[in-house]
Formats: structure tokens, sequence, C-alpha cells
């Protein structure tokens, strides 16, 4: 069955979904304001651009407009898969004016061979960072088509289910609501950076202890960085926080940043470190497993060169005896399948905030056919590809 047509296009998924609805009427730790979490003195979590004023209040700010982005493969035979990634100003021009017109005439099963293709298309301008979300994108919807193809789901054609079902943690500031929902670990973002000094490791502990406090000992707890922190700041923050019993410290240093990352892992031997949510394709991931750089990979599917990327990353991971949970990895059918079946794959995130207070969710699903998180487990669909149950008049109402 050969490749018929590949077709990337900006999509708006509150245009098919209802606004959640909260049943709730109560104040969290913190607030959710406009789609966004707040600690109560009006910030949000830290950020690269933290150093800068203007960025502190918001990191929203400093992100570029560009919306989601969905990309369809369709065969000979008009079955097609779907695929999603984010950034749609450079990435829609990369599929569809570089990678389609290549890919067009292939066969809708090699799934190796077009990655490799994709590749190496790109090396005159560079396969990682932003065009890896366009290799994302093609890749998880050739993984989709192949599984519609085969009347199987993705998690099959990876070897089948290695686990009875995926242990979930929740990502955000909402931990009393997150416990109700029976997640039994939590990751809380980090609010503060190098920038906030003494004061900001002091209120950094007292968020981490409060939380601890909150859940008592028997709860997994961790703290998601995202690019804020620097060498010395991350080695000073683990030291205030050990009597916390942190999981691990996530995310710290600029990605780029491999000699940081060996330092940290020299200074802090005790605590438990992850990272790899903005390194991109395998590459990085090898040199990481090589220098015992961190103990958990956290790809994302949907920016690291979708399914075929983390089958590598998965193997590279269990092979220098570490752990994959892939970033946001149980928010849509994606990562929910690359968990379900890879034995270096050990815990899923649902992140984004999770949901409001209140709301289910089930509410918050974007990708018709998406399994959900129940009591802090969940079990992927066994539909065709990905179990994503959309029609081409779904897609284009999504359509920007």
């Amino acid at each position: 069955m050969k490749i018929k047509d590949v077709r990337a296009f900006e999509i708006d998924f509150s245009k098919v979904r209802s606004k959640p609805k909260s049943t709730v009427a109560k104040k969290s730790m913190y607030e959710f304001l406009g789609g966004k979490y707040y600690v109560r003195e009006g910030r949000q979590p830290a950020g690269p651009m933290e150093r800068f004023p203007k960025y502190r209040k918001d990191r929203g700010k400093a992100g570029p407009k560009w919306g989601p982005v969905a990309c369809v493969v369709e065969a000979e035979d008009g079955t097609f898969g779907v695929g999603t990634t984010v950034f749609s100003g450079p990435v829609i021009p990369i599929i569809n004016e570089h990678y389609r017109s290549n890919l067009v005439g292939e066969h809708a099963m090699a799934t190796e061979k077009i990655y490799d293709m994709m590749m190496r298309l790109s090396a005159a301008y560079g396969s990682q960072g932003v065009t890896s979300y366009a290799i994302s994108a093609v890749d998880l919807a050739l993984w989709d088509l192949k599984g519609k193809l085969l009347g199987r789901p993705v998690y099959e054609l990876l070897g089948g289910p290695q686990k009875d079902k995926i242990f979930c943690y929740a990502t955000g500031f909402d931990v009393d609501w997150y416990l109700e929902l029976g997640f039994r670990a939590i990751k809380l973002p980090m609010p503060y950076g190098p920038m906030d000094g003494i004061e900001g490791l002091r209120k950094a502990e007292a968020l981490v202890a409060e939380t601890r406090e909150r859940i008592g000992d028997d709860i997994e707890l961790m703290l998601d960085c995202w690019m804020a922190l620097d060498v010395e700041y991350t080695v000073r923050l683990a030291e205030v926080l050990k009597p916390y019993r942190l999981k691990w410290i996530e995310d710290y240093l600029m990605p780029d940043d491999m000699d940081g990352f060996e330092q940290v892992r020299h200074r802090v031997p005790s605590q438990g470190l992850a990272t790899g949510e903005h390194w991109y394709l395998a590459q990085p991931f090898s040199l990481a497993a090589q220098r015992r750089l961190v103990d958990i990979f956290q790809p994302d599917p949907k920016w690291v060169g979708g399914v075929s990327a983390c089958v590598r990353i998965c193997h590279i991971a269990e092979g220098a005896g570490l752990s994959v949970i892939p970033h946001g990895g149980m928010n849509d059918p994606f990562g929910q399948h690359i968990v379900f079946a890879m034995p270096a794959a050990t815990w899923g995130e649902r992140s984004g905030g999770v949901s409001p207070p209140g709301v289910s969710l089930t509410e918050m699903v974007d990708l018709p056919g998406t399994a959900v998180i129940e009591d802090g487990y969940l079990v992927p669909s066994d539909a065709p590809g990905f179990g994503i149950d959309v029609d081409r008049a779904w897609l284009e109402k999504t359509a920007v």
C-alpha cells in the first residue's frame, strides 16, 4: 500500500471541545486563571527567560504564537492516519513543502525507511529542534495509518502489552484534586529560579514542605524546573529539599548544557534526576546514557521524532539500565501506546494542569478515542492505530 498524500495544517481543539465545567466551587492551593496556573503571589512556573523581569509573571509571553498542528497521511485506499504536534509556523511548510513531495509514493508500512528519509532530507538545515516536531507529526500519522491498515493497535505493532496498566502521575498545583482523582504521585512546577536567590530557595522549600505535609509519606513527589536553573542553584535546591524525599528533580538546566548535567550528577549523586523533553531525536539520549547524566529520560512523542524516535530511546535506556517516562505521555494516545509496550517506559505523565478542580478527566480529552486515566492508572484503547476516532469532517472542523 503506497502513500497517496501527506498534509499538515494548523488546528484549534476549542472548536470541537466544550468548555470544561467544574462541579465544585473551591479555591485550590494555587489559582487556575485563564487556563494557566499561578502561585498566589501571581507568578507562573519559572522558565529559561526567568532572568528577564518582564517575563517573570507570565511565562507565556516568551512563547511563539504558533498553534498546534495535525498531520494526515493517506494511503491509496483512502485510509488515513493522524499525528499531532505544535509550532505550526515553521512545522507546516517543512511537511507540506519539503517532506510531502518526497514521501508520496513510498510504502505506507515503511516507517523505518521514512523516518530515516526525513532525518536525511532535513540534514542541510538540521533535523533536530523545530524539524523534529515535523518529523514527529508525520511519524505518528504513519504509525496510526499502519495500525489501521493492519487492524491492530499500535502497542501490538511495538511488541504487545508489556504491562497490565500504566501507573500515572499528575503535574500541576492542584494537589488535593489530584489525590481525589486517585493519583498516587504528583509533580510540582518550580516557580522560582536563580534570580530569586536565597528567598527563592526558601519559598521552594515552603512549597514542597506544604505539599509533602498534604500528601503524606505514601505519595511520590517530584519537581519540574523547566530549564530555569543553573548548576549551582540546582545543587543548592537539591540540598534544601533533601528532607522531603523527592523522587526526582527534572529539566533543571538548558537542554544543551551536557557538561552542566554531568556536574549536577556528580554533585548530587543521591538525588533522582530526569530530563529530555527538549532533546530531539535519539542522539542526545545516547550521549546522556553513555555519560550517565540522568536516571530518567523524558522524550515527548510529539516533539522528539514520534514513535520511531521513542522506540530507539527506550532501547538506549534499557541497555543502560535507565527509565523512560515520556513528557505528557498520558495526555494523548501516542505516549499511551509507547509506554504500554516498552519495558523501559515505567510511568505515565498527565500534564497540562491535568484538569481544574471538579472537572473530570474525560472532559479534558482533545482527540476522540483517547483513553482516560482512572484511579491513577490507564489502559490504552485497543482500537486499530492509536484508536483516534475522528473522520475528515471532524478534522475540517478543527482546522484554522
